[in-house]
Order: structure tokens, then sequence, then C-alpha cells
């Protein structure tokens, strides 16, 4: 079958979803209101609250929450066959994460800008609450740890990445003062910023860059670790719109001209899909496609941590609140556009079955290997790029994403130790949360050895908490809904649905590890799965006290705000 059966289909699904779902999820049920004052309107600082233009808050949200995950879950996932992921992926994207990331931030903005772990104090009470931070604090540690793993193993892999990588922060640092102190064009200023990363590239390409054995004392694994975590302490604690609204409004400009380079060689090369649609020869140890399938592919359909940006930052920088269908469900548009091209590319760059076997050969062989693998043969077929180029632009792609999303988990957890501190009644100023954050998030990297082999230690728990945490989001997004007397079905559904999976998913995975004698896991899964089904009791009891509750409206959503000053 040919590939371009699944590019035009899947392109006109979402296409289909953001212009029809969207609208009807803005008019009929968010209700967006253009002239409800927004936090960064009523609380700007100029630090984290600041009123931006939507095009770039889009492109800093978007690759915030995109990372490297919508290209690493359906690159891994392909190995059930490509047709289970591709309908996930859209299905996913129009009903389930549009739903959820438009929802997260109109719930955000209609409360100061509060993350959903304070959000759920409100609607679901306390208990859910504290449990609810301690599922948010345990998923931002994996993302910060397993992020700079997953960097630190590209920069190693491709050395030709490595000048674009970091070249990429100097690029950002102008553009931001091109918008916010030049006052120039955006269009101008976005020419110049993706103009100035592609060079980038071409001279990573051409002078690719291997550290030598010993760098300072540390190995080169020891030593992009330890200069990752300082980048993020770094950007974490600057002005937004100084480094990370920039640097991922030109990353999001580049996924979009590299997803033009990827779909445009699909449709001059017309690959034909190497994969089946479904594989029934799956390597033995491949777990169950039901319910693995809904917990791999996370970003690219539907992803909890999606929710955490959208509440932690995004809600803080919206200038009006109609943007919200733009930024949020747009911004899950744009992962399912990434998701679907990772599936192209790694069931389409193959030439032949056995090509595409020798690349799965167990479960979580495929990945970001795949991708640029696969990727890179399209784009030299399709427009005749050279393969070494290929690799250096999609590993480069890959490389950012990763990095804009791991200075910006370290900026959320900076604010989960802070609303932590509130619960307490203490106050954490950012530099004290910062170093809190970069403690034990690199105490757990180095834990199992200076080539941060521990950074990976509880990702393996990561699908199930993210997805466990997206059902919680929708609950409050779902009870939210019932005070307003509004219909809640477009968001009880996708909750149901994930609940019941990642449910599932949690309990296959502690089997696996009481199998393997994995005790820290066991435990830190039993914390999860535990602390989940208790916010989910308590939301539910929230829904059914909501229904008979009088009609909430947004003046009572100013009342409940106003007491208390969202953290900073």
């Amino acid at each position: 079958m040919s590939s371009l059966w699944l590019l035009f289909i899947g392109l006109a699904m979402l296409a289909g979803g953001y212009l029809l779902y969207a609208k009807f999820l803005g008019e009929r049920i968010y209700r967006l209101d253009q002239a409800y004052p927004t936090p960064a309107h009523e609380m700007h600082d100029g630090v984290d609250f600041v009123p931006t233009n939507k095009f770039v808050l889009w492109g800093h949200h978007f690759t915030s929450v995109a990372g490297a995950a919508p290209i690493v879950g359906p690159a891994v996932a392909v190995i059930w066959g490509w047709l289970p992921a591709f309908l996930w992926v859209t299905l996913g994207t129009v009903f389930f994460a549009g739903m959820h990331d438009m929802g997260a931030l109109w719930a955000s903005t209609r409360n100061r800008g509060r993350s959903m772990g304070m959000l759920s104090g409100r609607y679901i009470g306390a208990r859910g609450r504290n449990l609810f931070l301690v599922v948010i604090f345990l998923l931002l540690l994996m993302v910060v740890a397993a992020f700079a793993v997953v960097i630190k193993n590209l920069l190693i892999s491709t050395p030709s990445a490595v000048i674009p990588a970091w070249g990429a922060i100097v690029v950002a640092l102008v553009v931001g003062q091109m918008i916010y102190r030049w006052r120039m064009n955006l269009l101008l200023t976005t020419v110049i910023g993706v103009t100035a990363l592609y060079a980038l590239i071409l001279l990573g390409d051409a002078y690719p860059i291997e550290l030598p054995a010993s760098t300072l004392g540390m190995s080169p694994a020891t030593f992009w670790i330890v200069a990752l975590f300082v980048y993020a302490g770094i950007a974490s604690l600057l002005p937004v719109w100084v480094l990370l609204q920039p640097r991922d409004y030109i990353n999001g400009v580049q996924l979009f001209i590299g997803l033009g380079l990827l779909y445009g060689a699909t449709l001059f090369s017309a690959p034909d899909l190497a994969a089946p649609a479904i594989n029934g020869n799956v390597p033995e140890g491949t777990p169950s496609l039901v319910p693995l399938l809904f917990v791999t592919i996370a970003c690219g359909a539907i992803s909890g941590f999606h929710g955490m940006v959208s509440s932690g930052t995004s809600s803080k920088q919206l200038d009006k609140e109609t943007d919200a269908r733009f930024v949020g469900y747009f911004g899950a548009v744009g992962e399912g556009l990434l998701a679907l091209g990772a599936i192209i590319a790694a069931t389409a760059g193959y030439a032949t079955l056995a090509d595409w076997e020798a690349v799965y050969t167990e479960f979580n062989a495929g990945g970001v290997t795949a991708f640029v693998q696969g990727g890179g043969s399209i784009l030299n077929a399709g427009l005749g790029i050279p393969t070494s180029l290929s690799a250096t632009i999609l590993a480069t792609m890959a490389v950012l994403f990763a990095a804009t999303t791991m200075d910006t988990g370290v900026r959320l957890q900076r604010f989960v130790v802070q609303e932590v501190g509130e619960v307490l009644g203490t106050r954490v100023d950012k530099y004290v949360g910062t170093a809190i954050v970069l403690v034990v998030a690199m105490g757990l990297t180095f834990s199992a050895g200076a080539g941060g082999e521990g950074g990976m230690r509880i990702w393996p728990l990561f699908g199930t908490t993210n997805q466990l945490l997206a059902s919680l989001t929708l609950s409050i997004v779902a009870v939210i809904l019932l005070r307003k007397k509004r219909n809640p079905l477009p968001a009880l559904v996708p909750l149901v649905f994930v609940f019941v999976m990642s449910f599932y998913a949690a309990i296959v995975q502690l089997g696996t590890l009481r199998e393997d004698e994995d005790w820290l896991l066991l435990g830190i899964d039993v914390v999860i799965i535990v602390a989940a089904v208790w916010v989910a009791v308590e939301a539910v009891l929230a829904m059914r006290a909501a229904r008979s509750m009088p009609e909430e409206t947004d003046a009572h959503d100013r009342e409940a705000a106003a007491p208390e000053s969202a953290t900073r």
C-alpha cells in the first residue's frame, strides 16, 4: 500500500478536527470569551505572566509538550503494524488530545493561571489535590531525568547535531530581543531566525563535534548531562520571553519546515509501506496491543504532560481566551502531524518487509533510530537530500524538541515545588525551588553511575503515569463543565477510555515488575495507582455533587480565584 493514503487521510482527519470539532468545543462547550481578562494581563509581571502573540505562544506551547515523544511513541508502536498506530494517532488527536489540552488551558485561564494540581483543590478537594501533586511531581521528575539522558545519547550518536543544538540558544536569545525589545516584524524575525538555525545545521553537518575521552575531568556522557542541567536551570529562571518562548517558537517553525520536507518527499517518492497493516508476527516478548498501544503513544494522541504545560505556563501567557483554540487544540494537531510523519518514516522508509523486521527485532527497538533512518531514506529518495544531511536535520529536530521539553519540565516542576510549599504554608522562592528540582533530578540521573543510567530508572512507569494523569485532568474539566451546567460528554468519554486503558496497563505492569523482582519500581507503581484511584474516586464524588449545585458563572470564577495569588 502506498504511504500517500496515510498522508492524505491523516491530514484530512486532523484538518477536520481543528476546523469542525475544535470550533464546536470553543463555541458550545468552553464558550471562549474574547473579553474575559486572562492572567497574562491581570497578573502581568514580565517574567512568567506575559501576554503573547498567539503564533509565538503556539510555538512555545507546542514544542514544550512535544519533546521527542510524538516521534518515539509512534515509531515504537508500529511494531503492532501501522494501522493501530494510525487510528490511535488520528482519532486520539481529534477527540482526545485537542479536548484535553484546550480544556486544561481554558480551566487554568479561568483560575488565574493555576496548575491542574492546585485546581484539583478547588474542584475535587484537598485530599485529591495533595495526591494529584504527588503524581505530577513524579511525572515531571521522570521527564526531566530521562530527557537529559535522551539528549545526551543523541549528541553522542549524532555529533553533527551538536553545533545546531547549542547554537539554537544564541539564535533564540537574539529572536527574543527582536520580538520584544526591537519590536521587529514577526514574519521578518521568523525568516531571520529560521535561516540562522538552518545555517547552523549545515555548519554542524560539515563540522561534527565529538568530545574527547575527558572534558574537565568528565566523560562525554557526564559532561553533556551536567551541561544540560545547568542550561535547563538557567533557562527556567529567565523571564520566559528571553529564551524559552523564542527558542520554542523557532523550533515550532522548524518543525513545519521539517514536516514539509518529509511530507513533500513522501509526495514525490510515494514509497510503499514496508510494514504490515497489522503485524501478526511480532517478536517474542512483545506485549499485547491492548492496553499497551494506548500508553506507548501518548504525545501524538493524548498525554497528561500536556495538561501540565497548558496549566503551568501557557495559561500565564494567553493574550485572549479565544486564543485557547489555536494554542491548545492546534498544539495537539501539531503533535498529531508529527506523529503521523513518524509513522510514515518508520514504516515506509524501508525498502522491504525484511529490512523493516531487521530493525523491529524486539519491543522498543524502533524509536528515534527508526525515525531518523527511515525519514532520511524518504528525504533522500524524494528530494535528493544527502542521507548524512537528512539525518542531521532529523536528529537536530529531535534534540531541540527534547531540550525544550526538559527546560520547560524544570520550570513546571519548580512551580509544583512552590505550590507544595504554599499548601504547607511555606513560601519557596524560585531559586530555592529550582535548586530542589535540579538536586533531585540530578540525584536520580546519576544514581546508577556517571553515565546517567539512573535517568531511565523510573522511565518505564512514564506511559501509565502520564495517561492516568491525562484522565485525572479530564475529570477536573468534567467537574467544571458540570458546575457550569454544560454538556460534559466531550470530556467524560475520553476520560473513561483513557482511565480504563491506563489503569489496565498499570496493573499489567505491576505483574511484570513483580516477576522481575524490581521492588523499587513496583513500590512507586503502587503509590501511583493508589493515588490515581483515590483522586478518581474524589472526582466522581465531585461530579455527583456538581449536578445539584447552582450554576457557576464567570463571576464565580473571579471570586474563587481572587483571594489567593497564583504561584510565581
